[in-house]
């Protein structure tokens, strides 16, 4: 990366946003953070509020922005169940009208653009590991489609804006990524079984626990993407980002009782509409840019446990400083 870069992260005081606003700085470049907080926490950018090279802007990417960058990362968009099912309407427009003004903006200023899609556009796999020639299984108008839809039609426009205009675009469908961060309450399957297993609540499992995800910790997740933006032009994506290491919801539940210490026990309940069986990345192609995931789960799953034991451990601390209620 050229070291004075102006670079924009909408998203940028998420969990993935964050880290990679971190990184960008730590490689020199001027980072501009726009994010709208829905999901997003000033907390995850405190420590660089007074970094000489960091700004954030509160803004939401539906509506149009006005800066001057060289580069755009879109990362803007609830990317949890939880989140994105609160609101379908606005995670679609999100997908949707922040691609549209974020592209235009590219556009004005010729700079390249990168757009954090999603394992989700494959929906429902028919084929395993999945490539990135494969069209997807997505249910169009289920309960989980305004994130796995609207993510699909920014990828459209993406390329359409590469046909019609030139654009210097970068598609990343990323995969399963967890690490610090997270939000404890985001309902993503890592913080909801560490969060459980800290507590000593029962550990809830979805469907018979045997479906099956691929975990890629935070750190590997942002050196893939910072990777991309810096491929030759021709180099466009879709591209995998993931760790192809497969693990059952049975095997991670026991994964994080270990790594936790806790005697949780785990406790079934139906699976989701339309929630995956199998989702495992197939990273040839992110091979070829000298990419691979280094951090294997049990390493990845300490950190995590580590901020997230740290993060009960405040909660605590504050319920306890909190002044006695006036009876």
């Amino acid at each position: 990366m050229h070291p004075h870069k102006r670079v924009l992260v909408t998203g940028g005081a998420g969990f993935l946003g964050s880290h990679l606003c971190e990184r960008l700085l730590e490689a020199g470049a001027h980072v501009l953070c726009v994010d709208n907080f829905y999901t997003g926490a000033r907390a995850n950018v405190a420590h660089l509020a007074e970094h000489p090279r960091f700004e954030l802007i509160d803004h939401d990417v539906c509506q149009p922005l006005h800066v001057e960058v060289d580069e755009i990362y879109n990362l803007a968009c609830p990317a949890s169940p939880v989140h994105y099912q609160r609101d379908p309407v606005q995670t679609t427009k999100t997908s949707v009208l922040g691609a549209i003004n974020m592209l235009g903006l590219a556009k004005r200023l010729g700079a390249r653009i990168l757009q954090a899609s999603t394992s989700e556009v494959y929906g429902d796999p028919a084929i395993h590991p999945q490539d990135e020639t494969y069209w997807g299984n997505v249910n169009p108008i289920g309960p989980r489609s305004c994130y796995d839809e609207g993510k699909r039609c920014a990828e459209t426009l993406f390329f359409d804006y590469r046909r019609q205009h030139d654009l210097e675009i970068k598609v990343a469908r990323i995969f399963n990524t967890y690490g610090p961060r997270m939000q404890p309450d985001d309902g993503r399957v890592v913080s909801n079984f560490i969060m459980q297993a800290l507590r000593g609540d029962s550990i809830s499992i979805f469907g018979d626990g045997t479906q099956t995800r691929s975990f890629c910790y935070v750190d590997d997740l942002v050196d893939g993407l910072i990777r991309l933006m810096a491929s030759p032009k021709e180099f466009t994506g879709p591209v995998n980002l993931g760790n192809p290491e497969e693990f059952s919801m049975i095997e991670l539940a026991s994964a994080v009782v270990k790594e936790t210490g806790s005697s949780s026990r785990l406790e079934f309940f139906p699976l989701p509409e339309d929630d995956p069986r199998q989702r495992r990345p197939d990273i040839a192609l992110a091979g070829t840019l000298g990419w691979r995931p280094r951090t294997a789960l049990t390493e990845g799953l300490q950190r995590t446990v580590v901020y997230f034991r740290d993060q009960l451990r405040h909660e605590s601390l504050r319920a306890r400083q909190a002044p006695a209620p006036v009876s």
